[in-house]
């Protein structure tokens, strides 16, 4: 069953272009070397620059679990992005339909 994450990034004013050039490179990085992502989709708020919104369905919940081992995810998730955040909050679904 598809495992379905979606996060919230609340970004520190002043960071949003970081984070945006960030998740544009960590979305190059997952569709290059994650075949177990089905869609990786970041989304920033229009009424809020610093809101972000992923949306990401992974083959299953092992495919999710690696996806957070990966090297990519630990340079630029951690590294990078979650120093210039305020909060994130995460959410794990399992797909219904789709």
């Amino acid at each position: 069953m598809s495992a379905v994450l979606i996060a919230r990034y609340y970004v520190k004013p002043g960071n949003s272009q970081a984070v945006r050039e960030a998740l544009g490179k960590m979305a190059a990085r997952v569709k290059a070397d994650e075949p177990a992502c089905l869609v990786y989709n970041a989304n920033v708020d229009p009424q809020n620059e610093n809101l972000y919104c992923l949306y990401e369905i992974y083959k299953d919940e092992a495919a999710l679990v690696a996806h957070r081992e990966t090297p990519h995810f630990k340079e630029i998730i951690e590294g990078i992005i979650v120093p210039l955040l305020e909060k994130r909050e995460r959410e794990i679904y399992e797909q219904v339909i789709g």
